[in-house]
């Protein structure tokens, strides 16, 4: 699979990612996560040339690292390790975010012995902390960078100014947020202040957490998927909306023998050489689906032809539930 810079630290990855949070965590029910399944998929993702795994030390709360530490085992060199800290899930279920630097150096050090790993190829702030300045948080994770425990930084759900502020203390390689056919509110400032500085893009959710597939209508998605239902585009009313218009996708998609995750993929793939998509899955079915959209050309016409079907202000909905929660 085609290599792709982050930054300009000297971060190469797979085109594609693998987002394992659903491995564990979020998505589906316990009793329907298979381990030994999810570790036959980050198996063949590498000999996919899927490469880059995106986790973080909340999903779970750290068992997601810990899976991901098991399927390393003997073979650490064949990925870039990617995880996150900041949030910190209470007893009581709720989250506080935590930018503090002595929270910095004991989260990653938590991350390394759960992932079995001397060290992170990059490590991000999930979300910003806004009691703590910017400067102190990536600070603190410069210092991992220069005690060999870090090899490279990002953000995620950062903004302009953040990343500014942030990459005058270290070099940022990489920005993750949401980023897909449905979501494109990078587009206006994120993406241009990041090519500005010269950081990479890493885009989440790139198939509108499983819509833009045409797997999840308002007939299949269940009472139990209590994650998808709390973001709005879900939201009854919203979601019947959303699903037609993927159905549309899926349609301009048949046409050209590709499935709508593929082609939503490939769309991302062509916004630009630094971007690279994590659809998440927890299968090895679902991974060598998205790993093929990575060999979809698409002419000018046919992004065209998709951008005239969804248009930002056609989805329905905010892309998350707390938006307040995401730095702009």
């Amino acid at each position: 699979m085609e290599q792709r810079k982050l930054g300009t630290q000297g971060l190469e990855v797979s085109a594609l990612g693998l987002g394992c949070m659903g491995m564990s965590d979020f998505y589906g029910t316990a009793e329907e996560r298979d381990e030994r399944e999810a570790i036959a998929t980050i198996d063949r993702a590498a000999e996919l040339g899927v490469t880059m795994l995106d986790t973080a030390d909340m999903y779970g709360p750290f068992t997601n690292e810990q899976l991901i530490g098991k399927a390393l085992t003997g073979r650490r060199d064949q990925y870039v390790v990617a995880t996150k800290f900041g949030f910190e899930r209470q007893a009581d279920g709720s989250q506080i975010i935590n930018g503090r630097p002595e929270h910095v150096h004991r989260a990653c050090d938590a991350s390394l012995q759960r992932l079995d790993i001397d060290v992170i190829d990059l490590y991000y702030q999930h979300r910003l902390d806004r009691s703590v300045p910017i400067e102190e948080t990536v600070g603190a994770m410069a210092e991992l960078v220069e005690a060999g425990k870090v090899r490279f930084l990002g953000l995620s759900e950062a903004g302009p100014a953040t990343m500014r502020r942030a990459h005058a203390v270290h070099a940022i390689s990489a920005v993750q947020s949401e980023y897909s056919l449905f979501s494109r509110d990078v587009e206006e400032s994120v993406l241009p202040a990041m090519r500005e500085l010269g950081i990479g893009f890493v885009a989440y959710s790139p198939l509108g957490r499983g819509i833009l597939t045409g797997a999840v209508t308002s007939g299949t998605l269940r009472a139990s998927d209590t994650r998808r239902r709390r973001f709005p585009r879900f939201a009854e009313g919203n979601l019947d909306a959303n699903v037609a218009i993927a159905s549309r996708i899926g349609d301009i998609a048949a046409e050209k023998g590709v499935t709508a995750a593929q082609l939503a993929l490939a769309w991302l793939l062509h916004r630009g050489p630094d971007i690279v998509p994590i659809p998440g899955t927890k299968r090895r079915m679902r991974l060598e689906e998205n790993a093929a959209a990575a060999d979809i050309a698409l002419e000018p016409a046919d992004i065209a032809g998709l951008e005239a079907v969804v248009s930002p202000e056609s989805v329905r909905g905010d892309r998350h539930w707390d938006m307040a929660s995401i730095d702009r």
